[in-house]
């Protein structure tokens, strides 16, 4: 079983439902300040455990790398997910 992310543009995320035989990945969105804040917010709103880091040092936080914000979070199959508002240049 999928759930799936519509997206503009087309774009169709679709995120499969432990359990799952797949190697972790690391999925990097760059986002607005707008989403991110929002996206930050449901991340908080429920209880999603989250970190400024990608070795999950900072946890419950956000960083200000790279002259924007960044967060990571686990999807229910335990892939990385990176929300960036500038990217990495």
């Amino acid at each position: 079983m999928f759930t799936n992310i519509q997206l503009t543009d087309g774009v169709l995320l679709q995120f499969a439902e432990p359990p799952v035989e797949i190697q972790m990945q690391h999925y990097a969105f760059l986002v607005d300040d707008d989403l991110f804040d929002r996206a930050y917010a449901r991340l908080c709103e429920q209880s999603i455990e989250h970190w400024a880091d990608p070795q999950m040092r900072r946890p419950g936080e956000t960083n200000t790398e790279h002259g924007g914000r960044g967060v990571y979070f686990k999807d229910p199959a335990g892939h990385a997910i990176e929300l960036i508002t500038r990217p990495y240049l």
